[in-house]
């Protein structure tokens, strides 16, 4: 089967934010294809080789640090430049295991378009992955230590908007329900991440 090769790989799972990057992208004239989670980049990536993957971290089914990691241990896809763009691991301990997982680029979001297009333009000029990818149980403890960090993050901001929607003007209450719903839903995401690592703990050697 051939492979093709060139275009830019964007994986997000909130449909607004993928098409505005790729958007954004297309206007600078590059080729961009898109997905919306880290395993369906996975098959994506049996047929095609991007030259740059800008990826979301939390996301169903496959995150973006699992993704990497991926990319990183198989010798097909190890060099393939990768940039992060997260608003839910945005601390400096975040940042620093997804550049260690051999990321060329982290960005918060909101994303900020020039940051954007610039982390894309070094990739495209050869800065892509350095350094060993990490090993296996390196992988899954510092990937353990970012989700339990960003649970005991999360469960901290439930508690506090649970305990202010009552005393908010009845007209902001709807507002705050919503942003409990999507936290809520976020946390269960990360905590259904942990399960399925925790549970994959025993067969890493």
């Amino acid at each position: 089967m051939t492979i093709q090769v060139g275009p830019i790989l964007v994986v997000e799972d909130i449909a607004v934010v993928r098409e505005l990057i790729e958007t954004q992208l297309r206007l600078r004239g590059y080729n961009v294809v898109s997905v919306r989670d880290g395993q369906a980049a996975l098959e994506l990536l049996a047929t095609l080789r991007p030259a740059v993957i800008v990826t979301d971290i939390l996301m169903p089914r496959l995150d973006g640090f699992a993704l990497a990691q991926r990319l990183r241990s198989q010798p097909a896809t190890a060099g393939i430049p990768i940039i992060f763009l997260s608003a839910t691991y945005v601390s400096a301990d975040d940042e620093a295991f997804a550049l260690n997982l051999g990321a060329m680029r982290f960005l918060p979001k909101p994303i900020d378009t020039d940051d954007l297009f610039i982390a894309v333009a070094d990739a495209l000029t050869g800065q892509g992955a350095k350094g060993a990818p990490l090993t296996a149980r390196e992988f899954y403890t510092g990937y353990r230590q970012r989700l339990e960090a960003k649970l005991r993050q999360k469960s901290g901001q439930i508690a506090r908007n649970r305990q202010q929607i009552d005393t908010v003007l009845p007209d902001q209450r709807e507002t705050y329900a919503l942003l409990l719903d999507e936290m809520q839903a976020q946390y269960d995401e990360i905590q259904r991440e942990l399960d399925v690592l925790n549970n994959a703990l025993p067969d890493v050697a």
